[in-house]
């Protein structure tokens, strides 16, 4: 059995890989590594859920495993990963929970886990959790039996927060969301309608079911039509638990987690806020932003795949910006993790105070042509000896003009085989011609 926890927790068919039995085994195992043993009080954590069905099966399953490990569970119910990652913070508790398989199909679920201080866990950490998965011990019983309570005001907490997090009044801006039927369908209207923008949403109503349904950050059709139906100034997509955030422009383009982190770059290093002058991306970002950033005097830091990895680099290195190509954006002033609504309004407030149009700020950095293909394969088959040589080669070809990056999904079963060139063209063909050979070996 491979590991269980990915690049973002861990994640699978819901009641098919992850059941309610190993909710509950993950959460009770959680309890005994990330809390002290003190006898004085029981452990505090905070439980939230994106708006897919089987949450509430999972919600339920983890509640058990954590009160049986005598821990006290304040539910949070539906609300985004960083608003839970916040809450965990602000309550003070001794870990949080997201239940969300963030962007995956509504048949997918997954389990999150926020260290005190809502930081995501490193690796060695995951691993003491789930080495102690199904191990037995004595459980608490009477009066130790951890209790549960719903903090039924806790989006209104995080909502005054995101709105706190921006100085600049976004009036006059009007922005089309797409809530992908996901956790922010409440409180991404709220915060921005709060901060004084005019809001259309889309996609805000989930039925537990129709989460990333052919919409959200990874379907943005309906964002583009929206923005020109309703002449708006942007758009802005998240995705299931709005972690994450993807932009559109008022003509239609498509803007990026490169793009926007170029924007918020520019904005900080202007403002004095940029430590060091230095962004941290992630190696699957655009030769472009690499470009872009070294012309305006910004170094650019590469961490690995997964808005934890940048986390680590941020808190390392007291760094204030970073994320990722997907829409991670990572803002820790404000956030301990990728927050698309905050990311939303923080480029609001950068429109707003250059008075820019959201096109004109996204031409911060050109894109060398890029193209992306996954293939459903083993993570091994990276290291099949074909596929190297296949990579080899198209490195050696490319040069200084363009690059090949390889790498196994954290969160599914795929390789993902990613090739920069000059043109399009070249770049489709030897991704094609990769992908074949990872296809071949898997």
């Amino acid at each position: 059995m491979g590991r269980l926890f990915g690049t973002d927790g861990v994640r699978g068919l819901a009641n098919g890989d992850l059941t309610p039995e190993l909710a509950m085994s993950i959460a009770l195992a959680a309890v005994r590594v990330l809390t002290q043993a003190d006898s004085s009080r029981a452990p505090i954590v905070v439980l939230g859920r994106d708006p897919r069905a089987s949450g509430e099966m999972l919600e339920a399953a983890v509640v058990a495993g954590l009160t049986s490990a005598g821990a006290n569970v304040v539910r949070v119910g539906v609300l985004p990963t960083p608003g839970v990652a916040y809450l965990t913070a602000e309550t003070r508790a001794d870990f949080g929970v997201m239940i969300s398989a963030s962007h995956n199909d509504m048949p997918d679920n997954g389990i999150k886990l926020f260290a005190a201080g809502g930081h995501k866990l490193p690796d060695d950490v995951e691993n003491a959790i789930e080495a102690r998965i199904g191990e037995s011990f004595k459980r608490p019983t009477g009066a130790a039996v951890g209790r549960v309570h719903d903090l039924v005001d806790g989006i209104e907490h995080y909502v005054t927060h995101l709105v706190e997090s921006v100085d600049t009044p976004l009036d006059g801006i009007k922005v089309v969301i797409d809530c992908a039927n996901g956790a922010a369908s409440e409180s991404a209207v709220a915060a921005y309608e709060q901060a004084g923008a005019t809001v259309i949403s889309i996609n805000s109503e989930p039925d537990g079911l129709n989460i990333n349904e052919d919409c959200g950050a990874n379907h943005r059709e309906q964002l583009i039509a929206a923005v020109a139906e309703h002449g708006a100034d942007l758009g802005l997509a998240f995705d299931g638990d709005a972690d994450r955030c993807h932009a559109v422009s008022a003509e239609g383009e498509d803007v990026d987690g490169d793009k926007i982190m170029g924007i918020l770059a520019l904005a900080m290093r202007d403002a004095g806020t940029l430590t060091d002058n230095t962004l941290v991306a992630t190696v699957m970002s655009n030769l472009g932003l690499r470009i872009a950033m070294r012309e305006a005097g910004i170094t650019l830091i590469e961490a690995k795949v997964g808005d934890r990895y940048v986390l680590e680099e941020l808190r390392s290195r007291g760094l204030a910006l970073g994320g990722e190509q997907s829409g991670h954006i990572v803002v820790p002033a404000y956030a301990t993790t990728g927050d698309g609504v905050l990311t939303g309004l923080l480029l609001m407030a950068r429109m707003a105070e250059t008075g820019e149009t959201f096109g004109k700020l996204a031409a911060v950095m050109t894109k060398l042509p890029q193209r992306l293909i996954n293939v459903p394969a083993p993570k091994t088959t990276v290291d099949h000896p074909a596929v190297t040589a296949a990579v080899s080669e198209a490195t050696a070809a490319l040069g200084a003009t363009g690059r090949v990056l390889l790498r196994p999904s954290g969160t599914e079963p795929l390789v993902r085989v990613m090739v920069e060139a000059p043109t399009m063209e070249l770049a489709e063909s030897i991704a094609e011609r990769i992908a074949a050979t990872v296809r071949s070996a898997a």
